[in-house]
């Protein structure tokens, strides 16, 4: 799963460069989580969540704040979460996930984004049968050995533990999430490189350079989408 590492990390790093507009997004995630509930993480498992992500992209307490402070006003903004599926060259695929309050709008600049790349948008259900929903959490400072004692000791099987990079990436159910983290918690580790809920592809393609490049603008596009939350793919992209 090595590789499926390196998509991960790739878009960390792409989304660590434009910061406002991940922290715009965020502070949506944030807020509509919070009203899912009471605006308490210790109460809202989704707040909670999407919380821990925030944290791995250094996002400011004033805006996590902000955010939790709107939800527990008299805002009576509402989202939908919509999925959108698509196609580009050579068998490559894309997941699209979105929270809006413009169905419409949102619809539009997906399929656009999509098309303008040389994509194809697919119907419900024609990409996400090739993708597992997996939780994967990475940290430093411990061997994938050490790793897999700790989680041994809390009595938690997961799917994959690799170590690439002076990071160890644990890779297990989506329902495992916070029991990971709670692990990990017990022995003092409170710090993730990742803490994410992702899909991640069954099997990976390799693109040529022009249609690897043309894959990489629709990719960047998607996330440019203000409404966009998360794009998963199935190319490699690492160098």
């Amino acid at each position: 799963m090595g590789r499926k590492w390196n998509n991960i990390k790739d878009k960390k790093a792409s989304k660590d460069v434009n910061t406002s507009r991940i922290y715009a997004k965020f502070g949506r995630e944030i807020y509509v989580a919070a009203r899912q509930g009471v605006p308490d993480p210790e109460s809202n498992q989704a707040l909670r969540f999407v919380l821990e992500r925030a944290k791995t992209y250094n996002v400011p307490k004033t805006i996590i704040d902000r955010a939790i402070e709107k939800a527990k006003g008299s805002s009576d903004e509402s989202y939908n979460e919509l999925r959108y599926e698509g196609f580009g060259s050579n068998g490559s695929m894309v997941i699209v996930d979105a929270l809006t309050n413009n169905v419409n709008r949102t619809a539009s600049d997906v399929r656009y984004a999509i098309t303008k790349n040389g994509g194809t948008m697919g119907v419900t259900g024609s990409v996400a049968y090739m993708f597992n929903a997996t939780a994967v959490i990475g940290l430093e400072g411990k061997t994938a050995d050490e790793v897999l004692e700790i989680l041994m000791e809390a009595d938690i099987d997961v799917r994959d533990i690799i170590e690439e990079d002076h990071t160890v990436i644990v890779y297990a159910e989506p329902d495992q999430f916070h029991a990971v983290q709670n692990a990990f918690w017990g022995v003092g580790i409170t710090e993730f490189t990742v803490a994410e809920l992702t899909m991640l592809a069954q099997n990976e393609v390799t693109l040529p350079e022009k249609a690897k490049t043309q894959f990489e603008k629709l990719i960047e596009a998607l996330d440019d989408l203000e409404d966009v939350r998360q794009v998963y793919h199935n190319v490699d992209l690492s160098e």
